[in-house]
């Protein structure tokens, strides 16, 4: 069992694949759905299926980091979905940022205060919102971590893709695309300094290309992952380090850089996308990015709210679920189902699920 999620409110060891009724408008045709089940030391692939109902109308706070892109929209469009599905009530409460970690925890404590079943939660600090998960246990109250990586004994459960496997896939699609004897300088933008995720797979990344002698790191620029500072960040790069040819980092990273490459004329540099939002398949589509590596938020927000839901009802539940991280680039995109990568075009983020 993995140490560092201590005791739950139940558990039973499973091979993950429950039989449901026929899919509701709200659930329809996403599963079952591969991912890993990593609760004990040995990850295994299992089916996972979600459960018909709720046999409460239950109360879930949501919190997210941001809105700003339409990653986190794909999230909150799973967590909408599944909780119509399920026939729960849902509220969802976005920080504005990064930079904006006293405003999550206020909002934890309101959700607290409001009376909550379960809060599902991604993070902007592991750290900074560690009390306050303490907290919510002491009253009983579920806690599962969404999307960004939390790993704490204080936790209920947790859906989040492992760290390394999504730093390898993006890595492991620069190093695809290094041609033979070509020197790669790479400057990477991991995301928020502090966040845990940033630093984690900036370093997983650094381990993976570190095999080929031809690509060399020049510089790690960290930064709130919202467009306006992402491209502040690209363009100060590309003015210290002339000789970059390549871009490691952030969907809005990514996002930032297509416009400043094209003002400076630099054609030559390749960007990859170390995750996914409607942005990175537009420009893979133009051939603006090289390629980009998916979590599957969407499925993730559906989880995660299955999760609370099997956890309130005392229904066996996987402690920590990870999607299997995949590597989207032209020869890819025709062949994956973009329905669980993100949210339909014509869909506006819903804040609040009441039944």
């Amino acid at each position: 069992m993995k140490k560092f999620f201590g005791l739950f409110l139940f558990s039973v060891a499973l091979p993950f694949a429950i039989k449901v009724a026929p899919a509701s408008a709200g659930d329809a045709k996403w599963y079952p759905f591969k991912m890993n089940d990593a609760s004990a030391d040995t990850v295994k692939v299992v089916d996972y299926s979600p459960v018909e109902k709720a046999e409460k109308r239950h109360k879930i706070c949501v919190l997210f980091p941001h809105m700003k892109d339409s990653f986190w929209v794909a999230v909150a469009y799973g967590i909408t979905e599944q909780s119509k599905a399920l026939g729960v009530n849902m509220n969802l409460y976005e920080a504005g940022g990064y930079d904006n970690l006293p405003k999550q925890l206020s909002q934890f404590d309101d959700c607290v205060a409001s009376g909550a079943d379960a809060i599902v939660i991604g993070v902007i600090s592991t750290v900074g919102v560690a009390k306050q998960v303490l907290a919510a246990k002491a009253k009983s109250i579920p806690v599962i971590a969404v999307t960004n990586s939390f790993i704490s004994r204080d936790l209920t459960a947790g859906v989040f893709v492992d760290l390394k496997s999504m730093a390898s896939a993006s890595a492991n699609a620069l190093l695809a695309s290094v041609k033979a004897g070509e020197a790669a300088n790479v400057v990477t933008f991991p995301g928020p300094a502090g966040s845990g995720w940033a630093e984690t797979m900036n370093k997983d990344f650094e381990t993976v290309v570190a095999n080929n002698p031809n690509v060399k790191t020049l510089s790690s620029k960290f930064g709130d992952t919202g467009v306006a500072v992402q491209l502040q960040l690209v363009q100060d790069a590309l003015q210290a380090y002339p000789s970059m040819n390549y871009i490691w980092g952030t969907a809005p990273t990514a996002e930032a850089a297509i416009g400043a490459l094209a003002e400076a004329g630099r054609s030559d540099v390749k960007i990859i996308s170390t995750y996914e939002n409607q942005a990175m398949l537009d420009a893979l589509k133009r051939g603006d990015i090289t390629a980009f590596t998916t979590q599957y938020p969407v499925i993730e927000g559906r989880v995660a709210i299955d999760q609370a839901v099997r956890i309130l009802d005392k229904k066996p539940f996987i402690r920590l679920v990870q999607p299997i991280a995949g590597v989207i680039d032209k020869t890819t995109m025709g062949k994956m189902d973009m329905s669980t990568v993100l949210a339909p075009a014509s869909w506006s983020p819903v804040y609040s699920v009441k039944q």
